[in-house]
């Protein structure tokens, strides 16, 4: 977002017009070229990129986060709402994509995984209904299932700072939800 901010100040000190939200349109040709510095060297590795983009009042449309979603591999989404719950790492799993994840797990992996954000998905669009007490157990299985699910799905995702969990650890425990 901040190489964004300043590329439209230079975009607009030199004449160019705003475009999407005031951002210039070369901003938008300057960030694929940024972006995708990170990747594959042929015949000489790859390299990973982890870049941020800072949301305005958590507004996930605005042109900036579009266009960066829009050519990057996957995004992780962490949200203010998750945080003040104290569910760390506070990662919105629904808001979040991996286009790479069914090219590096396995099937069965995948399969968990897809079921997990499924359920939590349920939950979450849900969650202010069963919380008011709107809901009635019993009315749809799907809402049922995640409010049966959701403690277990939770504490899957919880880790504390100095935690490890490594790739196998978190695996199984995917599983074992599952079983």
């Amino acid at each position: 977002t901040r190489f964004a901010m300043a590329g439209r100040e230079v975009g607009l000190a030199v004449g160019e017009p705003p475009t999407s939200r005031g951002y210039t349109p070369s901003v938008f040709s300057q960030l694929p070229r940024l972006l995708e510095r990170a990747g594959s060297c042929v015949g000489k590795g790859s390299i990973t990129g982890l870049y941020t983009v800072l949301v305005e009042g958590d507004d996930f449309n605005e042109p900036i986060a579009d266009a960066v979603r829009s050519i990057v591999d996957g995004h992780v989404v962490l949200s203010r709402d998750l945080a003040s719950r104290g569910l760390y790492p506070a990662i919105d799993v629904p808001a979040s994509i991996s286009r790479c994840m069914p090219d590096v797990v396995d099937a069965e992996q995948l399969q968990h995984a897809r079921r997990f954000l499924e359920i939590l998905s349920v939950y979450r669009r849900s969650e202010d209904l069963i919380t008011i007490g709107a809901y009635s157990r019993g009315s749809n299985p799907k809402i049922d299932e995640a409010i049966n699910m959701i403690d277990r799905l939770d504490g899957y995702i919880r880790q504390e700072v100095a935690e490890a969990a490594s790739l196998e650890d978190s695996r199984r425990a995917l599983q074992e939800l599952f079983a």
